[in-house]
């Protein structure tokens, strides 16, 4: 796992003309590693691979970052880079200027004599934008119990239900089913409040005739899943069934749309153009999805500020339209799909038609 994804990220430095790179970032020091501990910093040049920690997490480093040579520091983590750079003569090295302090890059800025700084903000983002067989593996797991959840839960979606008590109960479920826990809070929005669309759970009553939206997600072997449905409880009124009509319709257009070679502002254009036609584009205010892995929000952002990225085999996205009228209620459904050879493949499998509990 580590060699292949050390391998991509020298190239990567090698196009940037980087000597070295210091990795901080929990998400991408994981990533690079395999190493979960709290505490640690990556020091990449093209011939080694240095992990520093301390001695808390020697011990599960050595088991965990085989491709690694561990180091604990007798002193601060700025000094021993420091020494590690004169050893090596180190002229330059980038870091993560998205991630960084002001106040580390200070220090390193006062310790680091005579090597320069330099930003590669992204760097290793652009290599986990394209998921591994393994990593796909894992999401396709954190996508079942994400389903298995929602499978669960459907018959406790009634009146007189509490959204926060449903939303509890969901996150048990994604533990007991063998997730690592949650990928993001819960999202559990009725009635008038399914007009939120990052409505956390509440102390709301379910009632009849509500619309509901569940947003959520398993976390398994540190990667995420994320999947949204939304309910009907008791008999939908012809708004309610127009509503939902067109956002499952929008959603099924970009799933079946989406495929390598197409950028992420034209699959949003999929959706988005749909739901402008019917009369609602005002009311679809956020992009048609985002990348997902170790974080739930990752590159690429699917929505018409895309950074016009092509869409390649090996990216993982969700697509999730959503339509939300202020006093009334919304409609947003969602699955995660991973861009194949010739088109993408779903990994929340849940159905999708309006589902009248």
């Amino acid at each position: 796992m580590a060699n292949s994804r050390l391998t991509k990220l020298r190239a990567a430095m090698a196009q940037r003309h980087v000597d070295a790179i210091l990795v901080t970032k929990p998400e991408n020091r994981v990533y690079l590693s395999g190493f979960t501990g709290s505490a640690g910093w990556l020091v990449i040049t093209p011939n080694e691979a240095l992990l520093l920690t301390d001695f808390r997490y020697t011990e599960q480093a050595t088991a965990q970052a085989p491709a690694f040579t561990i180091i604990k520091p007798e002193t601060t983590a700025h000094v021993k880079i420091a020494e590690l750079c004169s050893q090596h003569g180190l002229k330059m090295l980038g870091f993560e200027g998205d991630y960084m302090t002001m106040d580390d890059y200070t220090q390193y800025q006062s310790t680091l004599a005579g090597v320069e700084l330099l930003s590669i903000s992204g760097m290793v983002e652009g290599l986990r934008m394209f998921k591994d067989a393994e990593e796909v593996e894992i999401m396709s797991r954190a996508a079942a119990i994400t389903d298995e959840v929602w499978r669960q839960i459907l018959p406790k979606v009634k009146a007189g239900a509490v959204e926060r008590d449903l939303a509890v109960e969901m996150e048990y479920l994604m533990k007991k089913l063998g997730g690592d826990g949650v990928a993001f809070d819960t999202i559990c929005a009725s009635g008038v409040r399914s007009s939120l669309p990052h409505g956390r759970a509440s102390e709301k009553v379910i009632e009849q005739g509500d619309l509901v939206t569940f947003d959520f997600g398993a976390m398994y072997g540190g990667y995420c899943s994320d999947m949204t449905r939304t309910v009907m409880v008791g008999e939908p009124n012809e708004k309610q069934r127009e509503i939902y009509g067109i956002v499952l319709e929008a959603q099924l257009r970009g799933v079946a749309a989406c495929k390598p070679g197409m950028t992420d502002k034209e699959l949003d254009a999929v959706c988005r153009d749909y739901i402008v036609e019917k009369g609602y584009g005002d009311k679809f205010g956020h992009g048609t999805g985002h990348g997902v892995g170790r974080f739930i929000h990752e590159g690429p952002r699917v929505g018409p500020l895309g950074k016009g990225v092509v869409l390649q085999p090996g990216m993982v996205v969700t697509i999730e339209p959503g339509i939300y009228l202020p006093g009334w209620g919304g409609v947003r459904i969602e699955d995660t799909v991973l861009i194949t050879e010739d088109g993408c493949r779903r990994l929340t499998n849940s159905p999708k038609d309006l589902l009248i509990l």
